[in-house]
């Protein structure tokens, strides 16, 4: 995400604006951070379409010397939409902290609470640094939702409610007297406002080719799912409904199993580390004997142990649950045209398994949009012609892609 200018939308005591924002960017040896404004000003739009109409009539604002700046000036109104991830509401803020703290409210809260601190320090404002100085208990929110279970865990969500109850509202205040609205050139923004309204007609006809494309393939869809079905039914790893996983790291080839239970993942594995072996053959072994481990636990775990003790069992991986780590830190350094956009979801997908089944939340925090590596990612695996690329350099993504590797390896327990 460095080097870009994203659309977002504050909900603010007037009401939701939009304006942009320039997440940290780097010239020389320096360092930046900024948002659409000018001197003490943060400016703010009730419509995108005056947000467009603004952006392509003003060249005296904080941005004009952005990188990305000529490229954000001739977006069409439509690519100027606030993503929904990108939707900041300052007003909910305490009506979140009062909530119960499930994973949404706490991913929520904090991407929340991040803008504004983000504001905060671009734009100087001593009510909110004093607020976020005097509460480092706010420091709990990356850890997520486990974060808050049992006593301790509702003691640090309450105080975290106190905190926002007792403060919020002066926060809220500074980064209210901030936002202004500049005037707008009305031909400019009914030029804008045209633009959204074709956007949308023809979204409207995406969707109904699309609709009708569906009803008129229903029925071969159909057979061709039952097949898959049936195909995956006569196989005995899709009976048990266990997998067989192969992990391909940078020092060595892992085998392993996995499940999904309530759309949780199920590793072979104990306290949140996952037992590997560097052959199907030992994987065999060792599922003939009796261990500890959470598979166990699973109903159709016996099933597994019986044909392993009889012989009969054949660990046989299938292309989707190969996973393939090494080179997509570089690729990604390289840019978004050298990932390989299945390889990268594959290992999204491992990363955040591995992390759910140790009830860690890290995962989650890294890859979120708001984050710059989860901006990148995004970006990459939901490809969007309407959608700014990021733009290099992206040694800072890489490198939090490196983290999250080598996060995911110490959780390997070799067998």
């Amino acid at each position: 995400m460095a080097g870009d200018i994203v659309p977002i939308e504050l909900g603010l005591t007037d009401g939701d604006l939009v304006t942009l924002w320039a997440p940290r960017w780097r010239e020389g040896d320096d360092e930046w951070e900024a948002f659409l404004g000018h001197e003490e000003d943060l400016y703010g739009f009730e419509s995108v379409a005056e947000l467009a109409a603004f952006i392509r009539t003003n060249t005296d604002n904080d941005l004009v010397e952005h990188p990305a700046w000529g490229v954000v000036s001739g977006l069409s109104a439509a690519e100027l939409e606030p993503d929904e991830n990108f939707c900041f509401d300052l007003i909910g803020v305490p009506e979140l902290a009062a909530s119960d703290p499930d994973a949404v409210v706490v991913s929520e809260l904090e991407d929340t609470l991040n803008m504004v601190r983000n504001i905060g320090e671009v734009c100087e404002l001593d009510a909110v640094t004093k607020f976020f100085s005097a509460n480092p208990i706010l420091g709990a929110l990356p850890a997520g939702a486990s974060a808050f279970e049992g006593r301790e865990g509702e003691e640090l969500w309450a105080q975290i409610g106190t905190a926002i109850a007792k403060g919020w509202d002066d926060v809220l205040d500074a980064v209210d007297n901030i936002v202004a609205t500049p005037e707008v050139d009305a031909e400019a923004v009914a030029v804008a406002e045209a633009e959204l309204v074709a956007a949308d007609e023809n979204t409207v006809d995406v969707d109904d080719v699309a609709e009708e494309a569906e009803e008129d393939e229903e029925f071969v869809a159909l057979d061709l799912n039952t097949e898959d079905d049936e195909e995956e039914d006569d196989s005995f790893w899709g009976a048990v409904g266990v997998d067989p996983v192969k992990i391909i790291t940078s020092g060595e080839t892992y085998f392993t199993l996995r499940c999904y239970l309530d759309d949780d993942a199920i590793f072979l594995g104990r306290d949140g580390a996952i037992f590997v072996f560097t052959s199907e053959r030992a994987l065999a072994r060792y599922l003939a004997d009796n261990h500890e481990h959470a598979l166990a636990q699973v109903s159709t775990y016996e099933e597994i142990q019986v044909a392993a003790v009889d012989g009969s069992l054949e660990v046989e991986v299938t292309d989707e649950n190969v996973y393939v780590l090494p080179g997509l830190a570089d690729d990604l350094a390289a840019g978004p045209e050298s990932v390989d956009a299945d390889q990268l979801d594959l290992a999204v997908e491992l990363f955040t398994d591995a992390a759910d089944f140790a009830d860690d939340d890290s995962v989650e925090t890294a890859l979120a949009s708001s984050d710059p590596l989860g901006w990148y990612v995004s970006f990459v695996l939901n490809p969007d012609p309407t959608r700014m690329a990021p733009s290099a350099p992206f040694d800072a993504e890489a490198e939090a892609w490196r983290t999250l590797e080598r996060e995911f390896e110490a959780r390997l327990r070799k067998v």
